[in-house]
């Protein structure tokens, strides 16, 4: 059982303060679904777990089973088993897919690293989430679209089995097709693993694929309301807005 837990969480950028008093648990076994309007500190969420030194930490904890992330590196958190896809993954000229997953895993599994069996993983991935193979052998994220972005990330966690999952708008930029293939792939490592996912999303389509136990509304950085899957339904009868004053009248 992993836990990743947000406690009195006050962030800053440029001197604006992004998330306020933010606290969130997330446990092995559940799926967290973030939703709310552009600007609320969604995305800054992501980034904070994963120590991007953009965001300066005022207050408050972000604890992986009882152990602090907050003056941790990028890579430390990485290590110990948290996972971000990103919402614009970046492509990085002179370095392959190919290279880029078996240094990952080489470095995951210490001794215990097979090549072969990476290479029969990365197949078998790739023809689930029905990648070009060749894709594999070229500069990570170059030429390919937004939706060849977003598998690429997908095919990064399955292969490095994470223990906590954020996917930050994993969704943008997908078509119908490649939206379903990215959530079905989603949902078949999270009932093979014991992960747990955090979901940062804008639309209910994502939530059609990848059922959550848990949705939270964020607005001016703090979660105004949590509830299960039917807050969705709600959201789309009502908004945001309409939420978010029923609340504060």
């Amino acid at each position: 059982m992993h836990t990743l837990k947000i406690k009195d969480l006050i962030v800053e950028i440029d001197n604006k303060v992004i998330l306020n008093d933010f606290n969130l648990e997330i446990k092995s076994g559940e799926i967290h679904a973030i939703m709310g309007p552009n600007g609320t500190g969604k995305s800054t969420l992501s980034r904070v777990i994963m120590g991007d030194s953009n965001y300066k930490i005022k207050k408050g904890k972000i604890l992986f089973d009882d152990k602090l992330l907050n003056d941790l590196t990028t890579d430390e958190r990485a290590r110990l088993g948290i996972f971000l896809g990103l919402q614009m993954p970046t492509s990085i000229e002179g370095v392959t897919n190919a290279d880029f997953l078996r240094t990952a895993m080489h470095i995951k599994e210490g001794n215990n690293f097979n090549l072969m069996h990476l290479i029969k993983d990365i197949n078998k991935n790739c023809e689930d989430l029905k990648m070009d193979k060749d894709m594999i052998h070229r500069s990570i994220n170059s030429g390919f679209s937004g939706g060849e972005r977003k598998k690429n990330e997908i095919l990064q966690m399955k292969l490095l089995k994470p223990s906590i999952v954020i996917l930050d708008e994993i969704d943008s930029g997908l078509d119908v097709d490649s939206l379903k293939i990215v959530g079905e792939n989603v949902m078949d490592y999270y009932n093979n693993s014991d992960s747990g996912i955090l979901l940062i999303t804008h639309y209910q389509r994502l939530l059609d694929y990848i059922k959550p136990d848990f949705v939270h509304i964020i607005m001016n950085g703090n979660i105004i309301k949590s509830g299960d899957s039917s807050l969705v339904k709600e959201i789309e009868e009502k908004g945001y807005e309409n939420i978010y004053n029923e609340i504060n009248n």
